[in-house]
């Protein structure tokens, strides 16, 4: 691991001069399950780490537009398992509670979570060409072993998929990220946090490394009756998604009236589709409207390979999420027997 220095932050200000100071290229970290790993594969190498973690930014608080709003450093466990989210969002504390483990998630801070890197195998090998760690290098995934790469959205670049299963259901539930930087306050939707790789893979969010997600605002609407988290993995424990959809339905007795569908393990971010969604609204749920969703959702889909699976798996895993929506199975079943 390189030498850097560590700094300690206790408000906000303080903490945005440190990275943005001229010193040392800088990084801030918090529960530091993402970061520290790629430092010790020397994948990232920042000379200067500002440690947020005692900031203010833990709480998790009604809106007065009636949303929610989760602070940047509640951890993943503490945010599933709050009782506001489980009664108004149960469909994004199923999604953080199929991610990681139990002592990751216990750890991992919700700002943390939208900000993790790929787990592609060669951008953490750095004996391999990466277009994502060393752009215009290569990508090795392209014609190599590429079983867990994307079908949605991939370039000539880079074909690496997004791993978090939380912010799969973010997307779905449309929520907006507060950011902070010394230039003042913004709010992004979460449709335009993550980029797709295009001919610059190395960036992989909005979000400036001198910027400091403060918080994540959820819209009154939690979808809490009619969603479901559907993650498919290689195994139940500790394993990234193969194809994962987050799926919300408002009703009207057996009418579509409003639908959100977000798929996981596909792309280089969640992935949505309004067009798709919209062929759901003011028709009956049924597994005909959901496959005739599901082809609009995939009909870009393009195997790399060893990957070309993930397309049926993906169409099923929608109509299924979409079922499940329907009943208010909030059930995850996600390990592939």
């Amino acid at each position: 691991m390189n030498a850097f220095e560590y700094l300690t932050a206790t408000a906000v200000e303080p903490a945005l001069a440190a990275v943005n100071s001229d010193a040392a290229p800088a990084r801030f970290i918090a529960g530091g399950t993402n970061l520290i790993d790629l430092m010790k594969e020397n994948v990232m190498r920042p000379q200067r780490l500002v440690d947020i973690s005692s900031l203010p930014l833990d709480g998790i608080e009604p809106t007065a537009r009636g949303g929610l709003l989760l602070g940047s450093l509640a951890r993943n466990a503490d945010t599933a398992y709050h009782p506001l989210v489980r009664e108004r969002y149960p469909l994004l504390a199923a999604a953080i509670l199929a991610g990681a483990s139990p002592q990751l998630r216990n750890m991992a801070t919700n700002g943390g979570n939208l900000l993790q890197r790929t787990r592609c195998y060669y951008f953490y090998d750095v004996g391999v060409p990466c277009n994502k760690r060393e752009p215009g290098s290569g990508c090795p995934a392209i014609g190599g072993v590429n079983r867990l790469h994307a079908i949605l959205g991939a370039s000539d670049q880079c074909i690496a998929t997004h791993p978090s299963d939380m912010c799969v259901a973010l997307a779905a539930l449309e929520a907006v990220v507060h950011v902070q930087s010394a230039a003042g306050s913004r709010a992004i939707r979460f449709a335009d946090v993550h980029r797709l790789p295009g001919d610059k893979p190395q960036i992989d969010t909005h979000i400036a490394a001198d910027d400091l997600i403060t918080g994540i605002e959820l819209p009154p609407e939690g979808f809490a009756a009619h969603s479901a988290y559907l993650k498919l993995r290689d195994r139940a424990s500790y394993a990234f998604a193969l194809v994962s959809v987050a799926a919300a339905l408002e009703l009207d007795g057996g009418i579509i009236r409003k639908a959100r569908v977000a798929l996981g393990g596909v792309a280089h971010k969640p992935w949505r589709d309004p067009a798709a969604e919209a062929l759901l609204e003011g028709r009956e749920a049924t597994a005909e409207s959901f496959a005739r969703c599901a082809d609009a959702l995939l009909r870009d889909a393009k195997g790399q390979g060893d990957n070309n699976f993930k397309i049926p798996l993906a169409h099923r895993a929608i109509v299924r999420a979409l079922e499940m929506a329907t009943s208010g199975d909030l059930t995850n079943t996600g390990q592939l027997q």
